[in-house]
């Protein structure tokens, strides 16, 4: 097995033992990925269509990364803290993937790593070993 990492560089991913992206045989998986600036902080706090947009530009940019792109993703999945926000979020989700139209699950949690942070998402994509 082929395996390439994909690192975001923050300080967590050594501590918790986790890759912001890996690549594997002609997959991507994308971990978790939350609204978050450089420095780790909350992007546009409590806002879910904000903080899905933001997250999905952070997957977008590990997938390319990684040699993939949103073309490829095969499915989604989105944790969200408040559920009645799904409208939002699926429009975000929406704008990012257009007629990709990966499968999708969206769940609430209680929460997430910060308070500020109501989405968070992650994906896989499928794409041709060359």
């Amino acid at each position: 097995m082929t395996r390439e990492r994909v690192s975001s560089g923050t300080e967590w991913e050594a501590t918790v033992g986790y890759s912001r992206a890996i690549r594997a045989d002609g997959r991507v998986s994308v971990a978790g990925t939350t609204a978050t600036d450089e420095d780790g902080d909350p992007v546009a706090p409590g806002d879910a269509y904000a903080q899905t947009a933001h997250a999905l530009g952070l997957v977008a940019d590990a997938l390319d990364e990684a040699g993939a792109g949103v073309e490829d993703v095969v499915r989604t999945r989105l944790f969200v803290t408040d559920i009645d926000d799904w409208e939002a979020v699926g429009r975000a989700h929406g704008e990012m993937f257009g007629e990709v139209r990966p499968a999708t699950t969206m769940v609430e949690v209680s929460r997430l790593i910060h308070p500020d942070l109501v989405v968070e998402a992650e994906a896989e994509a499928v794409v041709t070993e060359e």
